[in-house]
């Protein structure tokens, strides 16, 4: 199997500058051994106006099965009608992928010390690979590789046998991408388009081919519209992995859209130990695990703002329930626990937080009829997100004053506008209150990734608006010791929806007066 990458330049920027960004020598033809078989790099043209490099990968099939036996993988793929006969030493698969990954490791990673603005910048490619096997016809291959810049993306089904054209195409394409693409981009889609399309990998793929997958698809697999099959193909449909892929992908997307570092955003929660509170801030349990039913010696806030929460959602009559910014699922275990909601789903953006509570929660342990009441989904509650809609009741708890102030309006739109529960129940800090914490610093906040922390007077400002524009009446509740002075240390709000657009709750207790 071999492919070739070519470029054309000028006197002053020659094509044999590929040599440098490949790491190669074009006057020199050079051989590497890989894990299963031998490579082989030459230039069969290099000269200031073109340049042609050519990857040569010699494969021994029986070696691969032999290996492949050995080490208790049995037979390669596709090797099902004859071990020792098959397509490995002549199409383009994970095979090569890996010899790419091995001969061309520095340009994959668009490192050159001699020319490092021409790493940098696009060159005109033209890439050839006479033998590819597509999984999905030439269709699959325009779609995987049409987004990515190519100006030119020709795929020509190979024939099963040209001296009977009755028999139709075989699945392999001969694969001709041309555009102006940076060396390293091109590579690093190569190396993971490759397999994606033979959809079978020649060895074992173990979790840390997710780190692989995200190293290689960098910059353009998060947006990509075929990631889902892309990813799954990938990982050779290992589901588990295939979800973690796809989570990570999501916060690379979220913090692309954002322009800010992923770690900024997979920031909500450090797992704390299950014990008692003091004061104000993490919403940590109070219990240690195995006596959630007991109930502490000293009532801590988050204790009696859950309380406040369930008491609100109970008075709504709400039994399916979001939980958005659900953290380490504290409210989530604590809804479980009452067989009047039906269903909860715990939201949050950050895969750290879902992992904790997924474990704090016991769910692979769960019986199959509590399974069906929860599910946790990772997403970001700045953008609509149509799986929240059709809820009776959702809870922002402790939640609007980690974002920053002009991403609140989006925060609204999506709860209040695209989901649009029949009930809200929002709780914040009452800044006021911080008077009478004796730790707190004066001026400080209670936590050092709240953005904004406010008086009473500014969060009913604000809930009026969201109400008068969405239209929701709101009743508000005290949580904790109610000062005469400063008010309670957590501030709640309780949105009804009175607009007349009928809520979810609404069409169902229609539907079932229709029925009976």
């Amino acid at each position: 199997m071999f492919l070739t990458i070519s470029t054309t330049g000028t006197p002053e920027r020659p094509a044999t500058d590929l040599g440098f960004l490949l790491h190669k020598h074009p006057d020199r033809a050079q051989t590497f051994s890989t894990s299963h078989g031998t490579a082989h790099v030459l230039y069969p043209e290099a000269s200031t106006e073109r340049c042609t490099a050519a990857l040569l990968l010699e494969i021994d099939p029986v070696a691969l099965v032999r290996r492949s036996k050995k080490n208790g993988r049995g037979g390669a793929p596709d090797a099902a009608l004859a071990q020792y006969v098959n397509d490995r030493p002549y199409a383009a698969s994970s095979l090569l992928a890996v010899a790419l990954s091995t001969v061309f490791k520095s340009a994959l990673r668009g490192v050159c010390t001699a020319l490092p603005e021409r790493a940098a910048s696009p060159l005109p490619l033209r890439i050839e690979i006479p033998a590819v096997p597509a999984r999905g016809g030439a269709e699959l291959v325009r779609a995987l590789f049409g987004p990515l810049g190519w100006a030119s993306v020709r795929a020509e089904p190979v024939p099963l046998d040209e001296g009977f054209p009755q028999w139709g195409d075989s699945r392999y394409v001969q694969l001709v991408l041309e555009g102006e693409l940076r060396l390293a981009d091109a590579l690093r889609q190569l190396y993971v388009l490759l397999p994606v399309l033979d959809d079978a990998k020649h060895y074992w793929v173990a979790p840390d081919e997710v780190d692989k997958l995200l190293r290689a698809g960098e910059g353009w697999l998060a947006e990509h519209p075929e990631q889902k099959l892309i990813t799954s193909r990938y990982l050779a449909r290992r589901w588990g992995l295939t979800r973690q892929a796809m989570e990570r992908l999501e916060l690379v997307r979220l913090a692309e859209a954002d322009d800010i570092q992923v770690e900024a955003i997979d920031n909500a929660v450090e797992e704390t130990p299950d014990g008692p509170e003091s004061g104000e801030g993490a919403e940590g349990g109070e219990v240690a695990e195995g006596t959630e039913d007991a109930r502490p010696k000293e009532v801590s806030l988050a204790f009696q703002r859950r309380e406040a929460i369930l008491t609100a959602l109970r008075d709504a009559g709400a039994s399916s329930v979001l939980d958005l910014g659900c953290g380490q699922g504290q409210l989530v275990r604590e809804l479980l626990k009452d067989a009047r909601f039906r269903r909860v789903v715990g939201v949050d953006v950050s895969v750290r937080a879902l992992t904790i509570a997924s474990r704090r929660l016991k769910l692979d342990r769960m019986s199959e009829r509590q399974a069906e009441r929860v599910t946790l989904t990772q997403g970001a509650l700045t953008y609509t997100d149509k799986r929240l809609k059709g809820y009776d009741a959702a809870v922002l708890s402790e939640v609007i004053e980690h974002l920053d102030l002009p991403r609140l309006p989006a925060l609204e739109y999506a709860v209040f506008g695209s989901a649009r529960p029949g009930t809200v129940v929002v709780t914040t800090p009452n800044v006021e209150y911080n008077v009478r914490w004796e730790t707190l610093p004066a001026g400080h906040v209670r936590h050092g990734d709240h953005r904004f922390e406010w008086t009473r007077a500014e969060f009913r400002g604000w809930a009026e608006e969201v109400g008068r524009r969405h239209g929701y009446e709101v009743t508000y509740r005290p949580v904790g010791p109610d000062d005469p002075e400063v008010g309670s240390p957590t501030q709640m709000a309780v949105f009804t929806v009175t607009d007349p657009r009928t809520t979810q709750k609404e069409r169902t207790t229609q539907k079932e007066e229709k029925a009976a």
